[in-house]
């Protein structure tokens, strides 16, 4: 048993809301999926993954998705950590990019790069390496997340981003895009890869059925892989391995959870929004009472 003090707001919060996420329970529900709490048997801070409940004021949770919180961290900080951190590091995963050498500098396209998951992506990639192209829709948040080691910033409002991806790269492509957006951008992303590359989708922000092109794929060899979370939590060695990856550079000082906008639960609908509205830089979280 946790007594939750904060809870991390994400698309899938919206997609339950607007009756869109698969297996999401009918109405009324508990919403949230990751939390910030004190575990009621030891007193420990810990942090936490579920499919629902997370904003409710204390959660039965499974122990095999409890995490330890560093000593230097708020409860904020670990309601952060959960989704972005576990999704960007399978991205990297499902990539191949894991144990790739620094030297080879594989390219990585992240969409949404400066939001909860993206500017995860974004600290994991410059321990790996890799060679980052990100999007957003302000050269103020890109000018931030260019900080935590984002080398190239393409405003999608400014230009298009395949274009640029084809710019910057001469017309090579990426090894990789992370994609979360659906609809025409999953085309889109399978034309910005290189030969061999490939598109993880992780997300429907938009809410539009993805458009898949697979002649494209059939040109370049490249493939289209699926990431959800819900599905890989269920699998005990593969979350433990990841964990351990993560607590390691947690415990070295690299991964910080960026948290944007910290509001009362009474305001969820205007933490909602700030994601709808792509208004949000980092995480936005929700402080339970």
């Amino acid at each position: 048993m946790v007594r939750v003090e904060a809870g991390g707001v994400n698309f899938a919060d919206i997609m339950t809301a607007q009756g869109g996420y698969p297996g999401a329970p009918k109405p009324p529900l508990v919403a949230g999926r990751e939390f910030c709490g004190t575990r009621e048997g030891d007193g420990q801070c810990v942090m936490g993954y579920a499919q629902w409940t997370a904003f409710a004021e204390r959660i039965a949770a499974q122990t095999e998705l409890l995490w330890p919180v560093p000593a230097d961290w708020s409860a904020e900080q670990g309601a952060a950590f959960p989704v972005n951190y576990f999704t960007a590091y399978f991205a990297y995963w499902k990539a191949g990019l894991l144990q790739q050498p620094k030297a080879n500098a594989p390219r990585v396209f992240i969409h949404a790069v400066a939001g909860g998951v993206g500017t995860a992506a974004v600290q994991i990639g410059k321990l790996l390496g890799v060679e980052m192209y990100g999007t957003s829709s302000s050269e103020e948040k890109l000018a931030r997340v260019k900080q935590l080691g984002l080398q190239h910033s393409i405003n999608y409002k400014l230009t298009d981003y395949e274009q640029a991806i084809k710019d910057l790269t001469r017309g090579e492509g990426v090894d990789a895009v992370f994609e979360m957006l659906g609809g025409e951008h999953t085309a889109k992303s399978i034309r910005c890869v290189r030969d061999f590359g490939c598109v993880i989708v992780y997300g429907n922000a938009t809410g539009q059925r993805s458009e898949i092109d697979v002649r494209a794929l059939y040109a370049k060899g490249a493939s289209v892989h699926g990431l959800w979370l819900t599905y890989l939590s269920a699998k005990r060695e593969l979350m433990a391995d990841a964990w351990e990856k993560l607590s390691t550079w947690t415990s070295q000082g690299h991964l910080h959870p960026v948290v944007g906008h910290v509001l009362p639960l009474e305001r969820a609908a205007e933490a909602y929004r700030l994601l709808l509205e792509r208004k949000n830089f980092g995480k936005v979280v929700l402080t339970i009472p």
